[in-house]
């Protein structure tokens, strides 16, 4: 009795684990990290690229958030198959933040998305198509100016982060005055 009664609560577990699998979104679809030590020297990077898996260009949707969970800066960086950029966490990212403060610590959030028209991504990440494919790592200053990389951690994007993100980002072109842009390395443009 007890291996049978076993047995259904292995499967049970076993039907909940695929269920909820199947419910999340792709990997690569969502990638976190942190910046720290901004504004000093050496300078942080992001570095992000597109595997080719998702068949053609993708977006990289990079929003930057200061360690009071506050939006800084957004942009959408294009990434041909195979390609890489690499972002300046100082110039790119924090260079031209909305409140004009280079904040020392925060998050980096990068949703890869499809192209809105052949070779373009969204101005501001307004109106995002996630599709998964975009990878990326970053370094990070630690204390007494050792420099460590990582790669940037997958997470789950919900519609709800989607809605939120885009609405923040959209905040910032309306209210920013040019302020909250950040750049992409290639042409220094959204």
């Amino acid at each position: 009795m007890r291996r049978i009664t076993m047995l259904v609560v292995c499967t049970l577990a076993l039907a909940v684990c695929v269920g909820s699998a199947a419910a999340q979104e792709p990997a690569d679809t969502l990638k976190i990290d942190y910046y720290s030590g901004a504004g000093g020297t050496p300078d942080g990077t992001l570095r992000i690229t597109n595997p080719g898996t998702a068949g053609g260009g993708l977006c990289a949707s990079i929003f930057v958030f200061d360690s009071y969970q506050e939006l800084q800066a957004c942009c959408s960086c294009y990434i041909s198959p195979d390609g890489l950029i690499t972002l300046s966490v100082n110039a790119d990212l924090l260079g031209n933040t909305l409140t004009g403060v280079e904040p020392v610590t925060g998050a980096i959030k990068i949703v890869s998305s499809a192209l809105k028209a052949p070779l373009t991504c969204p101005y501001y990440p307004s109106s995002l198509t996630p599709t998964a494919g975009l990878r990326a790592w970053a370094t990070h200053i630690q204390t007494g100016g050792v420099i460590t990389e990582t790669a940037s951690q997958d997470a789950t994007l919900s519609a709800a982060e989607v809605k939120r993100l885009q609405a923040e980002c959209f905040g910032i072109q309306l209210d920013g005055s040019g302020q909250g842009q950040c750049y992409c390395p290639s042409e220094k443009t959204l």
